[in-house]
């Protein structure tokens, strides 16, 4: 499966339960699984937001721009506005768009922690895009289900590379699944989630 189509899937799952956010949780404090490398707790929209401005950097970053070119300050602060709901889905649908039209998965990306093909770029922010969907459904008690096609893409991405981003703390230690276990359940041990199979569902 095209790395594109894979994105795809995960920002639109991740969009999926964004939707669903009702307007008495976006204030909710999220469990330090959320915290995106710092160290205080951070607001469910706050995750959100910032979900939100790693979307908004996509089509420059496919553009080739580094961020000092673009600004770095462009996508600063709050970016959700008055409706975080449609903000969010605006800026997946700019994301996608730009992805659905990388005609060079080669293309270099200036990311702020280096110089990666597109294609790299694409299996990076797929991976957290598609179990932050995953983590936030079960957090706010929406249906975590990952559409299958998805699930099948980020396997055959993830199972190459699940074990050296694991010694960079990408992932926690791998949960053992049977090899003949439904595939999401293998997902979720791969990437160090209690498979739903053994009770946490």
């Amino acid at each position: 499966m095209k790395e594109q189509d894979v994105f795809v899937l995960a920002d639109r799952a991740l969009d999926d339960v964004v939707g669903q956010i009702k307007q008495d949780q976006w204030d909710m404090t999220m469990p330090n699984i959320f915290a995106m490398g710092g160290t205080e707790p951070l607001a469910l929209r706050q995750v959100v937001n910032g979900h939100a401005h790693d979307d908004a950097w996509v089509p420059d970053m496919l553009a080739g721009r580094t961020m000092s070119e673009v600004g770095e300050d462009k996508w600063s602060g709050d970016i959700l506005g008055d409706n975080p709901t449609a903000s969010f889905a605006i800026f997946v649908n700019e994301a996608c768009e730009a992805v659905e039209a990388l005609d060079d998965p080669e293309r270099t990306v200036h990311c702020s922690f280096g110089d990666y093909p597109a294609r790299e770029y694409l299996w990076q922010v797929t991976a957290f895009r598609g179990m932050r969907a995953y983590d936030l459904a079960m957090e706010l008690g929406f249906d975590p289900t990952l559409p299958d096609e998805l699930v099948t893409g980020m396997w055959e991405q993830l199972t190459p590379v699940a074990d050296e981003w694991r010694q960079y703390g990408v992932f926690g230690p791998r949960v053992e699944v049977a090899d003949d276990a439904p595939l999401m359940d293998r997902l979720l041990g791969l990437t160090g989630r209690q498979p739903r199979a053994a009770g946490s569902a």
